[in-house]
């Protein structure tokens, strides 16, 4: 051939070799290393994070006495089974059965590694509540091997922390909180603990996701990365690069129990404030405003003419609670609470918990498609209160007479019968349900025989009739859903959307 069709060949040859020289140099090192300054944050911050070592006296499962005489747990029929119970049940001597008895189950010793953080160098550190729950003795062991007994502080279990308190035989070094509200997804991030018991050991990914709710608990708001966290991590600190701490790292999802790269942290934010009250009055003072809230979801926010849909439904408000005199009532949409936002129930419960005990705030509602603003002065959650939910009670038997059928539901007036059949408080007013077609919308939203409908589209009624006539007046007006403020037979409201349709 010509240099004229060997030329261009030579010459794209040259310029592949330039690229992947370029990438080589540019990319790939840059990729494996990642940021330069994680060497530095280590060294900086290594010492300030410690080894949590606790230990618990548990009751024997099984006989042998305990420790390494207990009798192993076999499969029901294992070929073992009979060696194993003869050898354990039946054999003299320590350990094993006199004169052919069985042993009674002794208590025995647990222990069990975590991790943790020095926030003061007077010996205060933090840690998850699961790595020292229930614990009858725990040590911090810093990271040159020092043990040292350590005191319990406070506990919230609601955001799993735990605050612990130890005297120092020699100076420490501490960490500090950053600002987790200004991670950006994709930033790096370093996590230092001891995972499988490991001793201090660095390692480093990026935020993959924030505020993530995976229903672990009410305020769920964790910081989700891919930097490698394992069994033993837990209660350890998440940096950033400045060497701040922006989260406790609590949570992996794992089918196999070691690291998949999706990891969940505490944000700091939430953790600063959780140990400031642990280590002013020992335990949590949240806000309480006083409400039962439900999602806003697409049915129900057209039956209420929210366009998007957002907020938080109050389905109930507390007789005793701050939201009854402020006039907050059932059917009422937050939308923001004290100037932030409220997109969802979950956002009105953390920045409830958040504010101050006795704080005047705004809460701005929707009610009947206008924004009201209510002033409120928060009371204090008790953490003895149990959170209330909507209990359904078993479905008896229909009634035999039905007054009124409608949205897949036979109902009827309440009456005396009705109440001592379904167990209904008399402070319960309305329609009672006496049997759900299983076909319906209605028993997909868990509507049940027992339940009683208290209003519709946010009138009250009393019979069958007054159901219907309100249901076909919304056909005609051309709206898609029904909303419905249901009652159980304890009082518990909560509201249901039902198509019309």
């Amino acid at each position: 051939m010509t240099a004229a069709t060997i030329a261009p060949t030579r010459l794209r040859l040259g310029l592949a070799a330039l690229a992947v020289g370029a990438f080589s140099a540019l990319g790939t090192p840059a990729y494996a290393r990642g940021p330069d300054g994680i060497a530095d944050v280590a060294e900086k911050v290594i010492d300030a994070v410690v080894n949590i070592s606790t230990s618990q006296t548990v009751e024997a499962k099984g006989g042998g006495g305990g420790g390494s005489n207990a009798m192993p747990q076999l499969p029901p029929g294992s070929p073992f089974e009979e060696f194993f119970d003869d050898f354990f049940k039946n054999r003299k001597g320590p350990g094993g059965g006199s004169k052919g008895g069985e042993n009674s189950p002794a208590p025995r010793k647990t222990n069990s590694l975590g991790s943790g953080f020095i926030i003061d160098t007077s010996g205060v550190v933090v840690t998850n509540n699961h790595v020292i729950a229930d614990a009858d003795e725990i040590n911090v062991i810093l990271n040159d091997g020092t043990k040292i007994k350590a005191e319990l502080v406070g506990v919230d279990k609601k955001t799993d922390l735990a605050v612990l308190k130890f005297k120092p035989s020699k100076p420490l070094v501490s960490v500090k909180f950053g600002d987790s509200d200004k991670l950006r997804l994709g930033d790096w991030v370093v996590a230092i603990g001891n995972p499988f018991s490991l001793g201090g050991t660095v390692t480093a990914g990026i935020v993959s996701a924030k505020n993530r709710d995976i229903s672990s608990g009410p305020y769920d708001s964790y910081i989700q990365t891919d930097a490698s966290i394992n069994r033993g991590n837990s209660g350890g600190p998440l940096f950033n690069l400045d060497g701040d701490v922006i989260g406790v790292n609590t949570l992996i999802i794992s089918p196999s129990g070691g690291s998949i790269g999706i990891g969940f942290a505490v944000p700091s934010k939430t953790v600063a404030g959780v140990v400031d009250q642990l280590r002013q009055f020992g335990e949590l003072r949240r806000g309480w405003l006083g409400v039962r809230i439900q999602s806003v979801t697409d049915e129900i926010a057209e039956s209420l003419n929210i366009k998007p849909p957002r907020g938080a439904l109050v389905a109930g408000v507390d007789d005793k609670g701050p939201a009854k005199p402020a006039g907050i009532e059932p059917g009422d949409v937050v939308v923001k609470f004290d100037g932030k936002d409220v997109k969802d129930p979950k956002d009105l419960s953390r920045v409830v918990a958040d504010t101050a005990v006795g704080k005047e705030v705004d809460v701005v509602i929707i009610r009947k498609s206008q924004e009201e603003t209510k002033k409120v002065t928060l009371g204090r959650l008790q953490d003895a209160e149990k959170v209330q939910a909507a209990v359904k009670t078993d479905e008896p038997p229909p009634e035999k007479t039905v007054t009124q059928k409608a949205l897949g539901l036979d109902l009827a007036a309440l009456s005396k019968d009705l109440r001592a059949r379904y167990k209904i408080k008399d402070s319960v007013k309305g329609v009672v349900v006496t049997n759900v077609d299983a076909n319906s919308d209605a028993a997909e939203k868990r509507l049940s025989a027992g339940d009683v409908i208290v209003e519709v589209a946010q009138e009250a009624v009393s019979s069958g009739a007054d159901i219907q006539k309100r249901v076909d007046q919304l056909k005609k007006d051309g709206k898609k859903s029904v909303l419905l403020l249901v009652s159980n037979a304890d009082g518990e409201l909560r509201f249901v959307a039902l198509s019309v349709q």
